[in-house]
């Protein structure tokens, strides 16, 4: 079976298991075979309770307790094991550990494999209390997989003991099938539940268990099939157990329950064959065995659709079967063909499988919320993938920003909206940048709320601390962890300014506000300056507008022309005669001051430029000069080197070492052995 990825913080990645296998037919026979054996038990003890002493339950070897046996039969090979405790050296190595883990997760709690140690730790060590707690803590801050939660339901399971207890479990089964689709989960939900089919509303408890199993996996086509045949035998097991209890009843009383029970089994047989399944063949050949009249021709119409559809999703199923975790580019191509058929159930459905194996993949998550914002829009199924989506892929800050605009969209309340953007402060984004980008979309969201055309309002001070907040925020935790503010051109600042300007008709904050920006190094950049003569224009007045040129000419050292270009139209336009011959010499005078340090920037330029010319002339010269030596010097026989010869220094460089060279081959001749250079040197 499918195992989801194990999710982990943004530093740490656990590597996904292998996809879905299917098992072998004799592991099949015998679970169908425990699950019938056991759901007849419970079954039969419900109905006893139920139907009146009609049927009596003992003569049939039945207790009140066998509904409790069909959870324990489900897992009974991975539940745990019995330990015995042995204190020794181990168990304080162990102790020491869980000590060193627990302290670790007070400085960082955001340490996914921490808690997995710690967890298992906990186990191992018997400390019931502290691993329950300790699961609690890790479920909070991460989805967790399918095997932890497995592993925690068993562990509850086995220590449950009266109806308080059992409804611990439901709670904790219904907190575990949040976080991923997980087609065994469901199924030991379902089978959990009918161990309290005898309690008030216990068999309604069980119908809706595995109705909203069908809804979450039922179209699996690998795995569905499991919670198909889980929920018939149920059904069928109450058909069986109330058989004896049937020949009591009157007519009237008989079609009211039995047959009534018989037609859910129709039901759901007709129901799963409409359904493009894996081994199809073999349910409609069940249901042909087990139904005593015809099957309807709008069944077998049904059917044949099915399984014509089946053919069409097979080649993606066994692209998924044959390629191993995470399959990314597989599901990739399956929601691609979902997308164009264009059924939400089976769209979403692809999408959830995907995300089994691919939760750490953000552009997966974001692909997904964007469909669900865009499609289906409904809210409690939009908002739980935004929060799973953050849960899973905390540092990407995208999903905190669509999370934010769609809980803003579907009207959640403003405190909680508040409280997931401090969450979102906490994720431990990667970079400085991530941070202003949420607390825009924060202080967007907090814009939209404010009616301006009161002058004064909650909400618009509300905005105002909000906008002081983020540059505080962005000056002290950002600039101090990042060594940069993440906002170089004062967005946040530039943003709040319109704001005051245009919706609060406040010039002098906006004036305040950007003196600030200008006081931040942006002052020698001409679309600042701009920007800002921009926002005096369209909400302030001639006089600053003509001051924040006169600036902006002084201080612009990018574009300085066009500054001073701006300058001249507006006094050409505005200004008085006297303004106009300011303008003009203060634009002059900042040119000719720009071009002569242009120019001397140019000559500075050419001088370097002339200098690695002659450096590389040089070099060139150099080479040349070593290829004729060396193509000298094989015109003249090859080189004789002794063994103690230094490897730099090149015979025939010079007239002696010419003169050596021949002194070397008449010794050599003479004498009828090699002679080295040293030898050379001494007969010399």
């Amino acid at each position: 079976m499918a195992t989801a990825a194990a999710n982990s913080a943004s530093e740490t990645e656990a590597e996904p298991k292998a996809g879905p296998k299917a098992d072998g037919e004799e592991d099949e026979v015998k679970a169908a075979r425990t699950r019938r054996k056991v759901l007849s038990q419970a079954v039969a003890a419900a109905t006893y309770k139920t139907m009146g002493p009609g049927w009596d339950q003992q003569e049939e070897g039945v207790s009140e307790s066998d509904g409790d046996e069909y959870a324990m039969a489900s897992s009974a090979e991975s539940s745990p094991g019995e330990y015995e405790w042995e204190y020794d050296e181990e168990e304080e190595k162990n102790q020491l550990e869980i000590e060193r883990l627990e302290e670790q997760l007070s400085i960082n709690v955001y340490d996914y494999n921490c808690h997995v140690d710690l967890i298992r730790l906990l186990r191992l060590e018997g400390e019931l209390t502290k691993v329950r707690l300790a699961r609690q803590k890790m479920s909070e801050i991460f989805p967790l997989t399918e095997e932890l939660w497995l592993e925690w339901l068993h562990d509850e399971i086995s220590m449950a003991q009266d109806g308080l207890d059992r409804e611990h479990v439901y709670d904790l089964f219904e907190k575990a099938v949040k976080d991923y689709i997980c087609p065994n989960i469901w199924l030991e939900y379902g089978q959990y539940s009918v161990g309290g089919i005898g309690q008030k509303g216990g068999l309604e408890k069980v119908r809706s268990v595995f109705e909203r199993a069908l809804s979450s996996v039922g179209l699996h086509m690998t795995k569905g099939l499991a919670l198909w045949e889980a929920y018939r035998e149920f059904e069928s097991a109450i058909v069986e157990a109330a058989r004896p209890v049937a020949g009591f009843l009157s007519p009237f009383d008989r079609e009211q329950t039995f047959d009534s029970q018989l037609e859910k089994v129709h039901s759901l047989f007709r129901r799963q064959l409409a359904i493009p399944l894996y081994d199809m063949e073999a349910t409609f050949a069940e249901y042909e065995e087990w139904s005593e009249d015809p099957i309807p021709d709008s069944v077998i119409q049904n059917y044949n659709k099915a399984l014509q559809q089946l053919e069409k999703y097979k080649p993606y199923e066994e692209a998924l079967l044959q390629a191993e975790a995470p399959r990314l580019a597989e599901y990739q191509a399956y929601i691609d063909f979902e997308m164009k058929i264009g059924d939400p159930a089976r769209i979403q459905l692809i999408f959830e499988r995907a995300l089994v194996e691919n939760c750490l993949v953000p552009d997966l998550w974001i692909r997904y919320s964007q469909y669900l914002d865009r499609q289906l829009k409904v809210k409690d199924l939009v908002l739980s993938v935004h929060n799973r989506a953050v849960r899973n892929c905390p540092w990407t800050v995208a999903l905190w920003s669509r999370y934010l605009l769609a809980m803003e969209r579907h009207g959640v309340d403003h405190q909680v909206i508040s409280v997931t953007f401090e969450k979102a402060l906490n994720a431990g984004f990667i970079q400085a940048t991530d941070y202003v980008e949420i607390w825009q979309a924060y202080l967007d969201y907090l814009r939209r709320r404010v009616d301006f055309r009161q002058d004064s309002s909650k909400e618009l001070e509300e905005l105002r601390a909000a906008f002081a907040r983020a540059l505080e925020y962005l000056k002290q935790e950002v600039e101090e962890r990042f060594n940069e503010s993440g906002d170089p051109s004062c967005v946040i600042m530039q943003n709040w300014a319109r704001i005051e300007a245009r919706l609060c008709n406040n010039m002098q904050k906006a004036r305040e506000l950007w003196d600030s920006i200008m006081t931040r190094g942006n002052a020698k950049y001409a679309n600042m300056w701009l920007e800002y003569y921009n926002l005096e224009r369209a909400h302030g007045d001639t006089q600053h507008c003509r001051k924040a040129l006169h600036r902006a000419v002084q201080c612009t050292s990018d574009y300085p022309e066009h500054v001073c270009e701006v300058l001249l139209t507006m006094e050409r336009t505005e200004g008085s005669l006297e303004d106009w011959d300011i303008a003009v010499q203060k634009t002059e005078t900042r040119l000719a001051r720009v071009n002569e340090q242009r120019l001397k920037a140019a000559e500075k330029e050419a001088a370097l430029v002339q200098q690695e010319e002659e450096k590389a002339e040089q070099r060139k010269r150099a080479r040349a000069e070593k290829k004729a030596l060396k193509k000298k010097k094989k015109t003249r026989g090859p080189d004789k080197r002794g063994a103690d010869e230094d490897d730099e220094k090149e015979w025939g460089d010079d007239e002696e070492g010419l003169w050596e060279m021949e002194l070397l081959v008449v010794m050599e001749a003479k004498e009828g052995q090699p002679c080295t250079r040293k030898t050379v040197g001494e007969e010399v």
